[in-house]
């Protein structure tokens, strides 16, 4: 049952239910200690009965917790009140990448600037063994200022499988164990193929994104579940726009590559890469003073990727 406006949970206050999905419910909460906002993730019940995953679930959490940088939401804590397991956020103060999309692609200059950004964030949680496995869309927000804020890093391995019905009906994919493992058009051929996934899965990952940022489309698409992953498997991406600088092609068309071996290996490689391309463009975009315009305030929104 959803937690109602004005309960609390611990020491903090819910004020209202931002939005719910297969990650639990997430909502706007006031921590009085502070006198500051928060966003709760309610886990849910399938994860918090099962004790080994949780186990690995809090395990796991602690390492995301150390992850300091400004292009990553930060993970306050996690805790346990009257049953219910919960996280911590910061509230980000924003829209999804997926919300700014909605079937029409973005400058490229755009799509430049929030790319370096990733693949910043990428790079920090890399550098700290942390890998994120479900990089996608509705996982990175744009703040009103056009700063990229990444979120729920490392938090999507351990949910447990409900119904394995639910592969046909949407476009989460599930292990073998159970796990979920990502959502299938953002994942990496070796993923499908029950291998093991590293960094490199979420260079895959971006390299979705950034062809999705500037086709406004998905490189990869099937009717229905099974065509999907076996063009993923199997096809090359749909060509993108001519309209594509050559440069920024070639860096999604790397990240793309179906091994892993020939994929760039380091996120910072492809932050070096995009960087380059700006430094082509404007000097300004590639050192973070970007000429992006940010979001109006009148469309901005309190949301953090439920």
């Amino acid at each position: 049952m959803p937690l109602s406006p004005g309960s609390h949970l611990g020491p903090y206050e819910v004020l209202a239910l931002i939005g719910a999905g297969g990650m639990g419910e997430v909502y706007r909460a006031r921590d009085p200690r502070l006198d500051r906002e928060v966003a709760i993730k309610r886990l849910p019940d399938a994860l918090a009965s099962d004790p080994e995953s949780l186990r690995q679930f809090h395990t796991e959490a602690r390492s995301v917790a150390a992850l300091n940088h400004p292009n990553i939401c930060t993970l306050h804590e996690i805790s346990r009140e009257n049953g219910i397991e919960y996280l911590v956020m910061e509230l980000v103060e924003g829209r999804p990448i997926s919300d700014l999309l909605a079937g029409q692609s973005l400058p490229v200059d755009q799509v430049i600037h929030y790319g370096i950004q990733i693949a910043d964030a990428l790079t920090h949680a890399h550098d700290h063994r942390i890998v994120h496995r479900d990089l996608k869309s509705a996982n990175v927000m744009v703040t009103s200022s056009a700063r990229i804020k990444v979120v729920d890093f490392g938090l999507a391995r351990k949910l447990r499988q409900q119904d394995m019905t639910a592969l046909t009906r949407s476009e989460t994919v599930f292990d073998n164990a159970g796990s979920i493992a990502g959502t299938l058009p953002y994942l990496p051929p070796e993923a499908l193929r029950g291998a093991e996934v590293d960094t490199r899965g979420d260079i895959w990952a971006l390299g979705v994104m950034l062809y999705e940022m500037a086709a406004g489309r998905r490189p990869f698409a099937g009717p229905t579940v099974m065509e999907l992953a076996s063009a993923i498997l199997r096809e090359p991406p749909d060509p993108l726009p001519p309209d594509v600088p050559a440069g920024l092609a070639g860096v999604i068309q790397r990240c793309l590559n179906k091994d892993p071996a020939q994929r760039y290996q380091r996120a910072s490689d492809v932050h070096s890469a995009l960087e380059a391309i700006a430094s082509s463009r404007s000097p300004t975009l590639a050192t973070g003073r970007s000429s992006v315009a940010p979001m109006r305030p009148r469309h901005v929104r309190w949301i953090v990727g439920a």
